[in-house]
C-alpha cells in the first residue's frame, strides 16, 4: 500500500505530499520519539499526537513512510515547513490513536 491509498475523508494530508508514492508496510503507534528512534521499523505508518519538527527529523532518521497526527492535533507550522522539504507525509486524523491503527491495519491486510 502506498501513502496515497491512505488518503480519504477521515485521513487528511497536510504536508509533505512530494512522499505520497512512498510505500507503507506497517503501522506503529508511540509518542516517545527515542523509544520510536529505537523500535520503529523501516517503511512505517507512525501514529502520534507529537506535532513538533522534531518528529519529522525522527521519521527522516528512521525512513518512516508517513506520520498520522491523531486527536485533531494540529501540526506546527516549522514541522509543516520541513516536512515539505524533506517529503515526509503528514496526515490528520480526528480520531484516537487507536481508532487509526486498526484502520491502518486493515487497509495493509
Amino acid at each position: 500500500m502506498k501513502v496515497k491509498d491512505i488518503l480519504s475523508h477521515e485521513f487528511t494530508l497536510v504536508a509533505g505530499e512530494g512522499g505520497i508514492e512512498k510505500e507503507v508496510s506497517n503501522v506503529y503507534v508511540c509518542d516517545l520519539l527515542s523509544f520510536v528512534m529505537s523500535h520503529v521499523k523501516s517503511g512505517s505508518a507512525w501514529v502520534t499526537i507529537q506535532t513538533h519538527v522534531n518528529v519529522i527529523a525522527v521519521a527522516v532518521m528512521t525512513d518512516i513512510s508517513c506520520i498520522i497526527i491523531c486527536e485533531g492535533e494540529k501540526l506546527d507550522e516549522n514541522a509543516k515547513e520541513k516536512a515539505d522539504e524533506e517529503n515526509i507525509p503528514v496526515i490528520a486524523f480526528n480520531g484516537s490513536s487507536f481508532e487509526a491503527a486498526v484502520k491502518l491495519s486493515e487497509m495493509i491486510k
